[in-house]
């Protein structure tokens, strides 16, 4: 590696210069070649970024992304066959981004760019303000949306690394396909199963042994360089650079093909993919499930060099924007068409809380890896004109408590599909709840886990992290392994979590106690806990 080489972000994505040999046939990936998904402003950053760039040695790639997107569909449909009885059910997309504060997006109360797309979903949809994801950091997150049970069943409690570093702490190298998987058991229904975007549970780093998305129920799929299989990877630049620099160049390793496309674009890259599967799934008239799982709000910060800031929150603020500019095309695909409008449901949520710094989860306490509100509170947007009631459209739910594992087993019931009788979820039906036809909760408790590597100080907040968790009604409480510092909040009147009332209430806490202890005994350990 050269010595304008750099590592950067904190789990390890190396930065290098582009080496043009390394790639064949190159030519600049055309921003937006689908007519039906040109969008004036998109091309205009387009055409400023190229400028700006300068570039000489055009951005290469080994196929272009039309081509690869038309092969691994045929791969697929090729021998896919038309269910009748599915026709009729509901189309899913699942909008799942990384590293996305609470109070980011402005339909939340976000201070930072007018993310309109996201807005307008809103707008026509309902906010859920009380929706949490079972793990403050990506890889458990995405095991518990996936499975519907807690990643801890699992041994994934904490980001994927290297093979030596998910040993040291306890954890496994991938998701088991074993696993319950929601797409599997809609596929099985006669759906058609894509993944478009960051996986993260399994094929990372020196980890190029795992199952491929394939394995997990997935007709068709394209991720970055935390999945095996075909892949977009991405492009650093900066406005200083002469040239882009690939980030996690060694990815090609875990299957292919792969295309190259600057990081600022990566995400349109997915929806274009999406948009054709949608294209070619009611083609062939299969209801569709989709995963759009954006990466790009994830450290590092790459915007367009055209709007480039030099803070941190400033790139955040843009690559935000940006994102919600790409995702547009998407929302427009399934409004614009009466046949999607009304039997698609669209839900947008993020896999954590945002990096420190960066992204924002006001007025909450805490941010990613944090078992405090700020890591596991998700801003969640249900959007379905057909499917969710009409009197609740453009409001929001602050009353329904509720989280990933119980979206997971609501959207059983919502697609008319059986959960896997070998399966027991941790996931409750709230499939009323998300529809907008009741404001009901979860009635058991929801537990977390601190991530062994997480346990505090030295990762944004000067602070211990708890061990453990629980949400149960308005009570949150917090713990220690060995029962130290317990902390209770009532969040009904606290939501920053400022003023630990447990002292006061030494019958909650008992009961809170010998809740978490009991599901803590019952899941496997990871390097985190006493010995």
């Amino acid at each position: 590696m050269s010595e304008n080489a750099q590592k950067i972000g904190e789990q390890g994505e190396a930065i290098a210069p582009l080496e043009v040999k390394d790639l064949n046939n190159v030519e600049y990936l055309p921003t937006c070649e689908r007519p039906d998904l040109r969008d004036a402003g998109v091309r205009r950053r387009a055409t400023m970024q190229k400028e700006a760039i300068g570039l000489r040695v055009m951005v290469k790639m080994q196929l272009p992304l039309k081509l690869l997107t038309a092969c691994i569909a045929a791969l697929h449909f090729a021998t896919a066959s038309s269910d009748a009885s599915a026709a009729d059910r509901p189309n899913i997309v699942v909008v799942f981004i990384d590293d996305m504060g609470w109070s980011d997006v402005s339909c939340f109360g976000g201070q930072g760019p007018k993310t309109e797309h996201i807005g307008q979903l809103a707008a026509e949809g309902i906010r859920f303000t009380n929706f949490y994801v079972n793990s403050p950091i990506c890889s458990p997150s995405r095991v518990a949306l996936t499975t519907g049970q807690y990643p801890q069943r699992w041994r994934i409690t904490s980001y994927l690394n290297h093979r030596s570093s998910n040993q040291e702490r306890g954890m496994a190298q991938w998701l088991d396909p074993a696993a319950p998987v929601l797409a599997r058991e809609l596929q099985h229904a006669g759906y058609a199963t894509g993944h478009f975007g960051k996986w993260h549970m399994g094929g990372q780093r020196d980890v190029d042994d795992a199952p491929s998305i394939a394995d997990y129920g997935f007709d068709q799929s394209l991720t970055n360089f935390e999945g095996m299989g075909p892949k977009l990877l991405p492009l650093a630049l900066k406005p200083e650079w002469k040239e882009p620099r690939k980030i996690w160049g060694e990815a090609i390793r875990l299957g292919g093909p792969s295309v190259w496309m600057l990081r600022s674009q990566v995400t349109q890259g997915f929806v274009e993919s999406a948009v054709s599967f949608i294209d070619d799934s009611t083609r062939r008239g299969r209801p569709f499930y989709i995963n759009l799982w954006p990466d790009d709000m994830h450290a590092p910060f790459f915007p367009p060099v055209d709007e480039w800031a030099d803070r941190p929150r400033g790139r955040y603020w843009k690559v935000l924007d940006s994102m919600d500019e790409q995702l547009g095309p998407l929302f427009d695909r399934i409004r614009n068409d009466n046949k999607l409008r009304y039997n698609t449901l669209i839900m947008f949520c993020s896999d954590n809380g945002p990096q420190p710094g960066a992204g924002t989860s006001e007025p909450l306490r805490g941010a990613k890896a944090w078992l405090y509100e700020g890591g596991v509170r998700s801003p969640l947007i249900v959007w379905g004109p057909g499917l969710v009631n009409e009197n609740m459209v453009g409001k929001t739910n602050r009353e329904s408590t509720f989280s990933a594992i119980d979206l997971n087993r609501s959207l059983y019931t919502i697609c008319d599909v059986p959960v896997p009788a070998s399966a027991t979820l941790d996931g409750e039906n709230l499939s009323n709840a998300l529809l907008g036809k009741a404001r009901q909760s979860r009635e058991a408790p929801i537990f977390w886990r601190r991530p062994p590597d997480r346990p505090g100080f030295g990762h944004g907040f000067q602070e211990d992290n708890p061990d453990l968790a629980v949400r149960d009604g308005k009570w949150k409480y917090y713990v220690n392994y060995d029962g130290s510092n317990p902390q209770l909040y009532d969040l009904h009147g606290d939501e920053p979590e400022s003023n630990n009332v447990a002292s006061r209430y030494p019958g909650v806490v008992y009961r809170l106690q010998s809740a978490i202890e009991q599901w803590n005994s019952a899941m496997p350990k990871d390097a985190g806990q006493l010995k």
